[in-house]
């Protein structure tokens, strides 16, 4: 019976289904944020060497 109105009422202990989640977002913002400081800073090295060769 408890399982029962456990999954009507879909009462369910999410906490750690919520956390990998989390987790998963985290690291996809992270990937991302690390891709895009490499090739900002990768910009920043070539306009510098631009400069050095210019001066």
């Amino acid at each position: 019976m408890r399982e029962y109105l456990m999954a009507v009422l879909n009462i369910n202990n999410q906490k750690g289904q919520t956390m990998v989640e989390l987790a998963l977002i985290l690291v996809l913002i992270s990937i991302v944020a690390i891709a895009t400081m490499t090739t900002i800073g990768q910009n920043i090295v070539t306009k510098f060497g631009e400069i050095a060769a210019a001066l």
